[in-house]
């Protein structure tokens, strides 16, 4: 099994900042890619950011100066770095991972619990 793992959420004044992590564990060959997407309040999910192991970025353009991803690929750990915060950022943050398991040569796409943030104005 894997498991992706959230933590860094909460709650932030406008024009603050916070840091989320996300840790994949479990039977992992190899991860291709990790990333983040949020859901807004009575929105879709959407892409925020993601990061191949190569070190490859992808930022939704409302993203783009203010958010930052990262990765520790020895820890299989993903991070969005977020400043500037806004209230239409408020939403619950997703980590996801496309991963090979052991014994499978197969890529899948895993995701994390969530994780709030909320932005005060």
């Amino acid at each position: 099994q894997v498991q992706l793992v959230e933590s860094g959420g909460g709650l932030v004044q406008a024009g603050g900042s916070l840091r989320l992590s996300c840790e994949a564990s479990g039977s992992i060959d190899r991860i291709n890619a990790m990333g983040w997407y949020r859901n807004p309040p009575g929105k879709q999910r959407e892409l925020v950011a993601t990061i191949t192991t190569g070190g490859s970025t992808n930022y939704a353009d409302s993203m783009k100066g203010r958010f930052t991803i990262s990765t520790d690929n020895a820890r299989n750990t993903v991070y969005l770095q977020m400043n500037g915060l806004k209230p239409e950022d408020t939403a619950v943050y997703y980590c996801n991972a496309e991963i090979v398991r052991i014994g499978s040569p197969l890529l899948f796409n895993f995701w994390g619990q969530g994780t709030q943030v909320t932005v005060s104005s």
